[in-house]
């Protein structure tokens, strides 16, 4: 088991380089002098050399790159431009709690409704009660974000005054971001759950568990959802790995000052830094989370770790 891991985690690094390779080399791309962005363009040309000169920004890209990631492996994701100069590492750890905690309150919400949707709908099949789960988990896939985000504003925060519109500083403003972004990842959860569970109860061995006179209900947890738990158990991983990553349109829209916010506001403000240091921390938590994923196959199927 040991060894898988590290085979995997060994795997893992060669990945996350070719992708910080790839966004440095895309932001380079981007036209203008960062120099000029962090001094105004009304900044006297001889200082916005000498600044360029020492930022090493005339230096040869595979330099800089390397001088990068060097800084990186240990914590150092350079200067923002825009936000008074501060450290992009420290905006990072700054912001992300604040995207932990929406996660956190989200994966409750789509768990909680998922999986149960998907075991209900697949026991039930063809009733009226699975047409319902179904059409409420195509409802939350297909259902822009935004566009729900708004809605619930208008109905629990505007008309009925229940919940606050938008902000971060209590338990309830986390209420309708998480039902908000939990109901969109909750759809894909059911569906899944629903088609790998009624692939499994089609297997041989649950009609031997219930010719042995098992219990439907013993037959479903003990044998069918469990050996089709795998394609969600990735599924959840992802998208643990995707909300840690920044759920950019939901922190946006309820104001939540969380890594979704902080890459809008270094796009808008053209603050290459942030923007460069904010998306290599999500593509590195994409990776973690493949990763876990793969360590809770070998968990779930043996058989994974010997071939």
């Amino acid at each position: 088991m040991f060894s898988y891991i590290v085979k995997r985690v060994l795997t893992a690094i060669p990945i996350l380089l070719g992708i910080v390779l790839l966004i440095f080399l895309m932001l380079q791309v981007v036209p203008g002098n960062p120099v000029v962005v962090m001094m105004k363009e009304k900044a006297n040309p001889a200082v916005i050399a000498n600044l360029t000169e020492r930022m090493h920004l005339n230096d040869p890209w595979y330099i800089r790159f390397g001088r990068y990631v060097w800084d990186a492996m240990h914590g150092d994701f350079g200067i923002s431009y825009k936000m008074k100069n501060r450290e992009v590492s420290k905006m990072i750890m700054d912001a992300f709690p604040n995207t932990v905690k929406l996660t956190i309150a989200a994966l409750v919400v789509a768990w909680a409704i998922g999986i149960p949707a998907g075991i209900i709908s697949a026991v039930k099949r063809g009733s009226i009660l699975d047409n319902v789960v179904m059409t409420f988990s195509l409802c939350g896939i297909s259902m822009p974000t935004f566009w729900v985000a708004m809605l619930f504003q208008y109905v629990f925060a505007h008309k009925l005054g229940w919940l606050p519109v938008s902000g971060f500083s209590g338990f309830q403003y986390l209420i309708l971001p998480a039902f908000v972004l939990g109901w969109s990842y909750s759809g894909s959860i059911a569906r899944m759950t629903r088609t790998n569970l009624l692939e499994a109860m089609h297997n041989d061995y649950i009609r031997t568990a219930r010719a042995k006179g098992l219990k439907e209900s013993s037959v479903i947890s003990r044998h069918a959802l469990k050996n089709s738990m795998m394609p969600v158990v990735t599924m959840m991983a992802m998208q643990v790995a995707g909300m840690l990553s920044g759920a950019v349109m939901t922190e946006t829209i309820f104001g939540i000052p969380g890594l979704g916010r902080i890459t809008v506001d270094a796009i808008k403000n053209r603050d290459m830094p942030l923007l460069q240091g904010s998306t290599i921390f999500a593509a590195a938590l994409i990776i973690l989370g493949n990763l876990v994923a793969d360590i809770a196959y070998s968990f779930l199927d043996p058989r994974i770790r010997v071939s």
